[in-house]
């Protein structure tokens, strides 16, 4: 179940204003947060920015129909995930199979009963929110609460097709704690544990930007995508995080500084410099190998005929 102080945001779409404001009426209490739009466009528009919880979308509208904002939403994975309600005055059942077709949740036929509206939206949120918590535990690492390879996988897959789309530069970052075996060894696998935490943490804080994304890879191996972002600027945001964590003082014993450092490799795809996110990866492992071979506890950019 929802909390009770939980706020829901919807998106009523109608080109009837008084349709509008008869469904936002049956949704005027602190629970709920109304949006509302009076075209297929405007609707479009509204959901990529506002990402509402979900959308009463009206079947019956000029120039761009119900189904075919349905079908843009569904095409979209910035909107693929909210719920969509259909609204209409139509009982035809191939009119209901092909709105379940193309993607909405529910159907509502006019005229309403408030109460069944209320309970059918309520049960559609609550649905989108358990999907979202599975989605969570799926795709977040268990030890540091960060995301996992998994989810990296598919960020990386993402940012590198948006930079591809857009000629924009995409940074990455292959990060890997200094001499951790040996410190497993000497303080246990518990203390291995939070050392590993204390190093998502410093690596999260160092992500200062809402678009930076940091993943645990495996191990004791992390990874940094840095979009819209050129070499040198890449490369000091990950020394600074080298700097972080150094100035940590976590005690290592058997390490070189005498306390935990990591070392890190970074790549920078610009305009077309390489042809896979695959081979970015390479070259920032590369690039890691280097910092490791020139004594750790060092972030080292990628260089061809260098690395």
């Amino acid at each position: 179940m929802l909390a009770t102080n939980a706020i829901s945001r919807l998106l009523i779409v109608d080109d009837d204003p008084n349709n509008i404001r008869l469904l936002a009426s049956i949704f005027d209490d602190e629970h709920h947060e109304i949006l509302f739009a009076t075209n297929g466009s405007q609707a479009v528009e509204i959901a990529v920015k506002e990402q509402p919880d979900l959308i009463l979308l009206d079947v019956m509208m000029p120039e761009m129909d119900g189904y075919e904002v349905c079908r843009f939403l569904k095409a979209d994975s910035l909107t693929q995930t909210i719920p969509v309600i259909f609204v209409t005055s139509h009982s035809d059942v191939k009119e209901e199979i092909l709105g379940l077709e193309v993607g909405a949740a529910d159907y509502i036929s006019k005229p309403f009963c408030p109460a069944i509206v209320k309970i059918r939206v309520r049960n559609q949120i609550e649905l989108k929110h358990a999907r979202e918590q599975l989605t969570r535990l799926v795709i977040t690492d268990g030890l540091t609460n960060i995301p996992n390879r998994r989810c990296f996988d598919q960020q990386l897959e993402h940012e590198w097709q948006r930079a591809s789309r857009m000629n924009q530069s995409l940074a990455v970052a292959m990060i890997d704690v200094d001499w951790f075996k040996k410190y497993n060894d000497h303080y246990g696998h518990q203390a291995g544990d939070d050392c590993l935490r204390q190093v998502a943490m410093a690596l999260t804080q160092g992500a200062k930007r809402a678009s930076d994304f940091v993943a645990r890879y495996g191990g004791e191996e992390f990874v940094l995508i840095l979009p819209t972002t050129q070499h040198e600027t890449a490369l000091m945001v990950v020394e600074n995080i080298c700097r972080a964590l150094s100035e940590l003082a976590l005690p290592h014993e058997l390490s070189e500084f005498g306390r935990v450092t990591i070392s890190a490799g970074v790549a920078v795809y610009v305009a077309d410099e390489y042809d896979s996110a695959e081979k970015l990866m390479q070259n920032a492992d590369k690039a890691l190998y280097t910092a490791k071979n020139q004594g750790r506890n060092q972030a080292v950019l990628y260089q061809p005929n260098k690395n």
